[in-house]
This record gives structure tokens, C-alpha cells and sequence, in this order.
């Protein structure tokens, strides 16, 4: 029935892709370039001899990101309904494979990574996309269920609880909790029993505490965000540096091309902390510009969900932007020191495919969402 009502909304809206949000999408992603070419460049240069190795890297990634973003703007939701089962089977061993001698690619005693051709590919960015999409679809089955937990709850949660055991064991603490912060966001979402909402969490803050405490190199993290001078030669480096980078961009900034921190202060500039290349040379009004523009796409986004014709539609596109947004807002979160360093990339802006490549197929996601809208951000 619903696939129905569906295909003769699609026949009606034919033409209603909503071209404010495709903008925002290739504003976000352009801006992103940019402003990793201007944070990389000088590491770039000094680590690799070229200047653009990082960018050039990232438009390759941006190429199949596009790839992916047009597939999921495109492809049938029925179709992608029906797959789901394989999917969720595929993701397990997908996620299996980092801890796989010999397939794991490790970097800095994590085993997120897996190389393949070349490149390397961490699963754990791919699972938020099938998370996503996984939910939005339980959801909308056992939407009339929300109030028996053995048929509409406690599935999802388990289903959920064993990625993020997964993404953990790979040492990922971030990723793991970004996971569940996912299917919390999502079940509040679908009009889950606060009450239920409420017993996830006493589950969830004791063992999110018991992870961190059980953990070395977390403690550390957590004792020199509450004491910046607490490691200052290790891991408060990092956040020290990029506050002081903060502070020198001013009103105005250095002038693109002009930060002095990115040379050689701040460790991968290029990656997690690419923010505040940008936060120092185009100062608090580029922050701002940044704050507008991310937020321009958040509302976009979430119109979509809300006047999606189908409630699938509806969880699935609130879905997708709520994890690009709020991982956007945990990375800058970091960035000014609001909370404990994470490893979380800036969704567009971050150098990595896999990061860059998921995003593009969630903003895939709310594009074929819009489709089906009851009403485009144009109509008056």
C-alpha cells in the first residue's frame, strides 16, 4: 500500500527535486575544497612535496561521493527496501574485516581502516549510512508497535548495540557513541516511549563512562579537556594549539592563505581540526559565514523531512541530516574546546574518502526524499 501511494506521488511531483537543497549540498562541498586547499597547503608541501596532495585526493573522493549521491537520489526506495535484509548481512562482515590480520590497515593503534587497491576505507562511516536507512525503515513498519518494546524496540536496539560493539572493538569509541546518538535521535524521532527513551540511557551513560575509564589513552583525553595543561606536550597539544589559532584569526582573519598555525602548530591540520585553518584566516565573520551556510542546509533539509509525503520518507531524510548536523556541530564542538577530543571528521570539509563519500550518499538520501514532498521550498 505504501509502495503504491508512493509511486503515484512520485508520477505527480516529477519535477519537484528540490533544487534549494541540491544548491546548499554543492555550496557545502565547494566550500570545502577550498578550504582544505588553503589548511593542507603548507603541510602538504612540507610532508609531501606537492601542495595539492591532499586536494587533489579529496576531488577524487568528491567524484565518487557525486557517484553516490546520484545513485541514492535516484534509486528506488521500494528496491532499497526489499535489499535492506542483504544489506544488514553485508554490513556485519563489512565490519568485521578491520579486525582481520592482514586485511586491517592500523594507524595509530586503531584497526578502523581496511586497504583495498590502494585505498584505504573505514567501514564505520558507511555504517551510519545503513543505520540511517535501517531505522527509518523499522520505524515505519512497527510505527502502530511503538508501545510493545519485544517487537518495535528492543530489535533495532540490539541491532543497533552490535554495530556499535563492532565500531568499538576497533578502538572507535567516537564512532560508536556517534552510532548510538543515531538511534536515540531517530527513535525520539518516531515517537518512541519517553519512557524507553529514558531506560536507554541508563543503559547507555554507564557503559559509554565504563568504555572511557577503561581506556588509557580516553582518560587522557578527558583529564586534558577539564585541564588543558594536563599533558600539555601530548594530548593537550592539539587543543591547545588549535585554541590558540582561534584566537589569532580576530574579526577578520589572517587573510586566506595567511594562518601561520597550520604550517606546523597544529598535528593533521587537514583532517579533524581543518576548522581552524578556516576560524584563523577568515576570522569570527568566517566562522559565522560557515554557521549560516551549515545551517541554511540543516533547515533545508529538515523541510524535506517534514513534508515528505511518506513516513518513510520523513525518518529517513531527518535521519540523514541529523547525523550530518549533529557530527558537524561535535567536530567544532572539539574545535573550541566545548568537549573532550573525539577523532570525529567535519562532514564536507575533513580530508577522507570515506567520511566525504557517506555524506554525499545521506545529501543522496534527502534529494530523493524531496522528490515525494508534498510541497518545495519555491512553492508560495
Amino acid at each position: 500500500m505504501m509502495g503504491r501511494m508512493i509511486a503515484v506521488e512520485k508520477n505527480i511531483h516529477q519535477e519537484r527535486y528540490n533544487p534549494t537543497f541540491i544548491f546548499l549540498v554543492m555550496m557545502m562541498a565547494g566550500f570545502g575544497i577550498a578550504v582544505l586547499y588553503s589548511g593542507s597547503l603548507h603541510y602538504a608541501e612540507r610532508f609531501f612535496g606537492d601542495p595539492l596532495y591532499f586536494v587533489i585526493r579529496q576531488l577524487r573522493n568528491l567524484l565518487a561521493g557525486a557517484a553516490g549521491l546520484l545513485f541514492f537520489a535516484f534509486f528506488s526506495f521500494d528496491r532499497l527496501r526489499k535489499l535492506l535484509p542483504l544489506i544488514l548481512i553485508g554490513c556485519f562482515i563489512f565490519l568485521l574485516l578491520p579486525l582481520i590480520p592482514g586485511i586491517a590497515s592500523p594507524r595509530n593503534g586503531a584497526s578502523r581502516w581496511i586497504a583495498i587497491r590502494g585505498f584505504s576505507v573505514q567501514p564505520s562511516e558507511f555504517i551510519k549510512l545503513f543505520l540511517v536507512l535501517f531505522l527509518a525503515n523499522f520505524f515505519d513498519k512497527k510505527a502502530e508497535r511503538l508501545d510493545a518494546p519485544l517487537i518495535a524496540i528492543l530489535p533495532p536496539f540490539f541491532i543497533t548495540a552490535v554495530f556499535v560493539l563492532l565500531v568499538y572493538l576497533e578502538n572507535d569509541f567516537s564512532s560508536s557513541a556517534f552510532l548510538m546518538m543515531i538511534f536515540m535521535i531517530m527513535f525520539f524521532a518516531a515517537g518512541g516511549p519517553i519512557l524507553w527513551f529514558i531506560k536507554g540511557l541508563i543503559v547507555i551513560i554507564p557503559c559509554s563512562v565504563l568504555m572511557v575509564v577503561t581506556s588509557t589513552y580516553r582518560m587522557k583525553r578527558v583529564l586534558s579537556f577539564i585541564s588543558p595543561n594536563f599533558d600539555p606536550l601530548d594530548t593537550s597539544y592539539q587543543i591547545n594549539a588549535a585554541l590558540e589559532a582561534l584566537a589569532s584569526g580576530g574579526l577578520h582573519g589572517t587573510g586566506l592563505g595567511n594562518g601561520v598555525h597550520k604550517i606546523s602548530s597544529v598535528p593533521e591540520i587537514y583532517s579533524d581540526f581543518i576548522f581552524v585553518a578556516w576560524a584563523e584566516e577568515a576570522g569570527f565573520l568566517g566562522v559565522c559565514m560557515y554557521l549560516a551556510l551549515l545551517l541554511a542546509f540543516t533547515a533545508a533539509a529538515y523541510r524535506i523531512a517534514f513534508t515528505s509525503s511518506s513516513r518513510f520518507g520523513c525518518y529517513l531524510a531527518f535521519g540523514a541530516a541529523s547525523a550530518i548536523t549533529l557530527q558537524s556541530f561535535l567536530n567544532l564542538g572539539v574545535v573550541v574546546h566545548l568537549l573532550p577530543a573525539t577523532g570525529i571528521p567535519l562532514p564536507f570539509f575533513s580530508f577522507g574518502g570515506s567520511s566525504l563519500i557517506t555524506t554525499l550518499c545521506l545529501c543522496g538520501l534527502i534529494i530523493n526524499v524531496s522528490h515525494y514532498s508534498k510541497r518545495s521550498l519555491f512553492d508560495v
